[in-house]
């Protein structure tokens, strides 16, 4: 069990790395590639080209939102000069880690990594062991309101749903996560 939440944590920390380093400029990306033929000439340097290009590429060229893979490295709709180091830097992640809070069967401490604004995954860093009825509760917590498609990613807040037969670990967990949130306010 435990090598399965280590295993989901250290899955959520990568893919939230990798999301924060994918979007950060001058990670090696080249700012534009060459267009296809489809899509035209390029723009030439210096000039100020604003509005993206339709691509006339063949739809199987097209990603799953419809946006052409051999056109920008940027987002679709985003305008050339945006995408060439202009924008401002991207938020930084930052994990917050709430105070230990104890309830009558063991201590809870949960961990959150924030991007900009936006909560990008939750962890507990402690929850009830012991028994096989306080692993089974905390496990039951730790599925629902953890990772990052779980309930604090997907509501943003503590305002958490308790789960049935795990009052006290609910409770306790939603105290920590919301004295982390409040960190960073």
């Amino acid at each position: 069990m435990r090598r399965a939440l280590l295993a989901i944590t250290g899955l959520a920390a990568s893919t939230t790395a990798l999301v924060v380093f994918k979007a950060a400029p001058g990670t090696g990306q080249p700012a534009q590639e060459a267009p296809t033929a489809a899509e035209g000439p390029a723009p030439a340097a210096g000039s100020d080209e604003t509005t993206p290009r339709a691509s006339t590429a063949p739809e199987s060229t097209r990603s799953a939102s419809g946006a052409s893979r051999s056109g920008s490295s940027g987002a679709p709709g985003t305008p050339a000069a945006s995408r060439t180091g202009t924008a401002a830097a991207p938020p930084t992640a930052s994990t917050l880690v709430g105070p230990v809070v104890s309830n009558e069967f063991g201590d809870v401490q949960v961990r959150i990594t924030v991007v900009g604004d936006r909560i990008v995954n939750a962890a507990a860093q402690r929850l009830p062991r012991g028994t096989a009825q306080s692993d089974q509760r905390s496990d039951q917590v730790d599925s629902r309101y953890s990772g990052a498609v779980g309930m604090v990613v997907e509501r943003q807040s503590a305002d958490l749903d308790t789960i049935s037969g795990a009052t006290a670990t609910s409770d306790a967990y939603r105290r920590s996560l919301q004295a982390a949130i409040d960190q960073r306010r």
